[in-house]
């Protein structure tokens, strides 16, 4: 039960999620690969919504703060100047292949609050979030699945 609290703790980390603990899970447990990525994709999953719906009270909180919110303002204009065009042309698929890159940087929590800066709506975005775990899950297992295995051709077990 101790790796499985492990492995859903590393996969709430900011900026580590499941491209970190799916990792681990493979090195560091003595799970099954096939339960370490479900574990993780799984806790990727729930994370997004979780995030996207407390960003909206964390919102509300901090701009009554009028330093905050100015520099709130110019942040959401910038991130919508930027993001706006790809979003309206790719839409919730644009979303779901930036959380699904598993480079630093990408991922739920991002992928989240530029959704929310958007305007993006909670059901589409809860759709691009499923498809991006999704396509960081499988990407991470399989490269996790390809190293172990292509290890194996240079150890000699006995």
């Amino acid at each position: 039960m101790n790796e499985f609290i492990e492995l859903i703790l590393i996969t709430l980390l900011p900026f580590l999620e499941l491209r970190a603990s799916i990792p681990y899970g493979f090195i560091a447990t003595e799970l099954p690969w096939y339960v370490v990525s479900i574990v993780c994709i799984l806790t990727n999953m729930i994370l997004g919504p979780v995030i996207y719906l407390i960003l909206d009270k964390l919102v509300i909180i901090f701009t009554k703060i009028q330093f905050i919110d100015k520099i709130y303002k110019k942040i959401v204009a910038r991130t919508q100047k930027r993001i706006e065009k790809a979003v309206d042309k790719w839409g919730e698929i644009g979303v779901a292949i930036f959380i699904g890159i598993p480079l630093p940087g990408s991922g739920v929590y991002s992928g989240a609050l530029g959704s929310y800066l958007i305007g993006l709506n909670f059901k589409k975005f809860l759709i691009a979030n499923i498809i991006g775990v999704l396509i960081a899950g499988v990407l991470v297992t399989a490269i996790m699945l390809s190293g172990t295995t292509a290890l194996d051709l240079f150890i000699k077990t006995l």
